[in-house]
Order: C-alpha cells, then structure tokens, then sequence
C-alpha cells in the first residue's frame, strides 16, 4: 500500500450522531457542517419564516414534521481529516435504520438535553455502542437554557448510562445566566456573548482567569471553580485509551444552537476519534483497514433520493483499500462480478460523483434492484461475507391496498423498493397474496404511506391488523398449511420464507404444545 493511500486512510473519521428526539442531534449537525464549510450557513430543523430545512433533513415528510426519519450521510474536510458525518433518526420507531448505522461507524456523539438529561431512546442507543465497544463522545446541549446541575448530570451519566466521563469542559453559568465554559482541555475560558477577538480567555497555572475579567466578581465563577476543583481531585482522570476502548466518555458542554461550543468539540473530537476500525467476517477472519484489497459492505438502500429519476442508492461502508470508479467488484452473496460506473458522495440528498474513496468513507452506488442490506462487496477474487446486521421482528401489522385498482403496478414497485430499504418488512398470506406490512413503530406506517403517495403517486388503503407475534421456522419443511389459523396465521416473507403470526403469548405457547417438533425462532 502506498504511503499516500495509508495517510489518507488514517485521516478518515466516521461518526454517528445519536440521541433522544429533539435533544439536538440534526442541529448539531448542521453546525458541524458550517464549520467544516460544506454549507455556507446552518439551517434549523424547522424552516419557520426562513424557509430554510435542516440540510440533513431532506424528506418531504422531515421538513414537515421536523424530525429525522432516515439516516442521512454527509462529509466535510476539517483540520487534516476527512470526517463522515450519519445523522440518524431520534425517533424510536426508527431505531432499525439506527442500529445498522451504527454498524457502519467508528465512534458515535451522543447529543444530550441538559433539562432532561438521560432519556429512553439514548439509553437504548448507547447500550448498541457500548455492546459493539463503539468510543462514545458526549455534548451536553442546550445550556443557554435552564437545566439540571452539571454535577447531577454527570452523576446520571455514569449511574444510568454505567460509563465513566470526564469532563473536557465546565459550564459558567446557565440559561440567562450562562457565561461561557471552562475548558479544561485546552486551559481557557471561552465566553458566550462576546466579540470573536474576545471569546477565549487564558489561564494562569493555577488554572485561574488569568485576566482581570468582570467575569471573575461573579457567582456563577465561584461555582465553576468549585466544581473544578472537586473534578481534579475526585473526578476520573483522562485516558486516550480508555476512551478508545468505549471506556471513558469525554463530556463537552454547549449549545448547538447558538454555535457555542461546537468547535470546541469538533477539534477536541478530532484529535481523540478512532481512524477506521477493522471488521470481522462470518468466517471470523478480521480485515483491516489498511489491507490492500478493496472491501465493503451495504448498510442502507434508500429509494427516491431524487424522485424526478426514481433512483435507488446503496450505501457503502468501505472497510479496507481503495474504491475507484470504474473498478470491478463481486457481490459475495451472488458470486457475481460487475463494473461500477455510477458512484456517488453525500451532502444529505445533494450528492456529487466520486471517483476515489478509502477506508472509512460512506460511499453510493446507484442500485437497479442488485444489492440487499448486508450485502458484502469486495474487489479481490476472494469472497468473504462481513457480519451480519441486525434485523428486528416486527411487532405491529397492517394490511394494505391500492385504493385505485389500476395503479397497481406503482404500488407493488413502491412496495418493492421500499421494502428493500429496511424499515418496513413485506409479508403475503399464502393463497389469496394480500399484502401485510410488520414494522417495529407506528410511524414507519405514516412514513410508508406519506412516500407511497409523494414518490409513486399512489393512494393507499391500510387495515391494522393489530400487534402480532411473528416467528419464523427453523424446520420448514415440516409446516404444513393446515397448521396456519385465525390465531396462528401462516405468510410468507418476502424471500418466501414461512413466518407465523401469532394473536398472542398464549397463542404461541398453544402452538407449541401442539406441535412441539417445530422450532421457531425470532428475528432480533
């Protein structure tokens, strides 16, 4: 490998965003995204008057509702490094499309509400980290408002979260009293509300304001410093490799919205974020980064990133060597080798060809119905399978149609494509083929039906079926159709597996007393 291939490669920095819903994650993005200078000025997650959306929320439903509902990819140059950004839905009904994200970075930002603290959906998404030894950096958002004590919130985070933290920075103050953050890092204060030649102000070697600063007579100083002192001589001390291991959480403190502290964290996090990270394979064989043969693998397929051409991209975590446009490649599900000519690289939905990429770097290729989440793509003659991601079992059904009968191909071909990006799953009841859709959250339902309408003009008809329990079958060759009832209900998956729907607990535990040679198993 030449020393130029290698030296881009470690510059590479591959993060996911996670958090609760509206503790911060898309604007903290876009924030990132002007420092980087891949957007000439932030947008908000609600346009108001402005008529500016989130760069990062590009569905028509996001802008309407103001949340994010795919994961969306965008890249940015800063300080030497090539940082890939997935910005990833908050919302729990999405966390499918969130899991496999994650499977696809190296570290992750958690984005916390300093009023609210730690709440489900971040649990639950730090547990996905902390299981995959993900480096987790935390930025405690929102302290131009009134919050919880930093203190307590600390505290919560090693206590709910059951992580150590340092803190990288402290706050002065909070909401109307907020005057800036101690930065324990890089020995300065930076002020709030201040003129830019003004914002960071030095320390003297007892770690004091160095300057004869009005900010110095106040309270909330007092305070600061207080709490620092306590940190220094109780707190956790700082661990490159401990956080490296998913160990130590290093903890910033700020405010995304007014931009206050998110340099900070950008440089801070630049300097401690992993380079790209090995993967295991099936036959647990471990690549590396820096291992001459291009491999991949697809985590995500998205349809209609551009409606006008009903398009279709795969998106691509390269794990080792180099991709070139052009290049042949071979899906090792299929065994079959095909050039690529159509490669693509993100700003959310504004996307550029690219050309070359490395290591680490999220890439597109435009799919024509070829590749399936999980797939792995490699460019040797050796074909390997990488871990597979994760796949849930849905818990809610519904059945759906056409409400105009004579567009029915538009609506088996949106079925199709959507169904092929993950978050939804199909299902067909074995004589008459209704179509049953499962999916892990209600919202993925309004989702589905706001798309149908939007990207494939049509109008669709959706019957809850109610929650159900659906079980796939180890031994499928002794399911019989008569097996299949009204609280047992047999259908096919979509790769015409047999999958059972059960009413309920009781349902299920009937079936298996009455058929106890069939084993059933659950997706995770």
């Amino acid at each position: 490998m030449s020393a130029k291939l290698e030296q881009d490669i470690l510059a590479r920095r591959t993060f996911a965003i996670i958090s609760h819903p509206d503790a911060g994650k898309t604007t903290m993005t876009e924030k990132l995204l002007y420092f980087g200078g891949a957007i000439r000025d932030a947008g908000t997650v609600k346009a108001k008057k402005s008529g500016k959306f989130a760069t990062s929320d590009w569905m028509e439903i996001e802008k309407q509702r103001g949340i994010s509902v795919t994961s969306s990819v965008m890249q940015f140059d800063y300080n030497d490094c090539r940082v890939n950004i997935l910005d990833t839905p908050g919302h729990q009904d999405f966390s499918e499309d969130t899991y496999r994200t994650l499977m696809a970075v190296d570290s992750a930002v958690m984005i916390i509400d300093a009023a609210k603290g730690i709440e489900a959906q971040t649990l639950k998404l730090f547990k996905v980290c902390r299981m995959r030894g993900i480096p987790i950096f935390t930025f405690i958002n929102k302290l131009d408002r009134q919050g919880k004590e930093p203190l307590e919130l600390m505290e919560e985070l090693e206590e709910v979260l059951g992580i150590e933290s340092y803190a990288m920075n402290w706050p002065i103050g909070m909401g109307k009293e907020f005057l800036g953050i101690y930065d324990r890092y890089n020995s300065r204060i930076e002020q709030f509300r201040t003129e830019e030649d003004e914002r960071f102000l030095p320390l003297d070697e007892n770690g004091e304001l160095a300057v004869d600063h009005e900010m110095k007579k106040t309270s909330y100083y007092t305070q600061a410093m207080d709490d620092i002192m306590l940190l220094n001589e109780a707190g956790n001390s700082f661990s490159k490799e401990r956080i490296k291991r998913g160990e130590l959480t290093p903890v910033f403190f700020g405010s995304a919205l007014t931009n206050f502290g998110v340099q900070t964290f950008l440089e801070t996090y630049l300097e401690f974020a992993p380079t790209p990270q090995p993967r295991l394979t099936e036959e647990e064989t471990i690549v590396e980064p820096l291992d001459q043969e291009f491999s991949g693998f697809i985590f995500k397929i998205q349809a209609n990133m551009n409606p006008a051409h009903r398009d279709r991209i795969a998106f691509v975590r390269i794990v080792s060597g180099m991709f070139e446009r052009g290049m042949n490649i071979t899906l090792s599900r299929t065994k079959k080798s095909f050039k690529v000519t159509q490669s693509t690289q993100f700003l959310a939905d504004d996307r550029e060809t690219v050309d070359v990429a490395v290591a680490g770097d999220i890439i597109g290729l435009y799919d024509t119905g070829t590749y399936q989440i999980g797939d792995t793509i490699v460019g040797g003659k050796k074909t390997f399978q990488f871990e597979k991601l994760p796949q849930f079992t849905p818990e809610l059904f519904v059945r759906v149609t056409a409400k105009n009968v004579m567009k029915s191909k538009h609506f088996h071909k949106g079925i199709e494509q959507l169904v092929q990006e993950g978050a939804i799953q199909y299902y067909k009841t074995l004589h008459t083929e209704d179509v049953i859709l499962g999916a892990v959250g209600q919202l993925q339902f309004e989702v589905f039906e706001n798309r149908m309408k939007n990207e494939y003009n049509v109008d669709v008809h959706m019957e809850p079926i109610g929650s159900k329990i659906a079980r796939w079958i180890e031994n499928e060759e002794d399911v019989k159709e008569s097996m299949s009832g009204p609280r047992s209900m047999l259908v096919h998956d979509r790769f015409n597996n047999y999958v059972f729907l059960f009413e309920n607990e009781f349902a299920m535990r009937w079936f298996n007393d009455k058929n106890p040679d069939i084993r059933l198993y659950s997706l995770l």
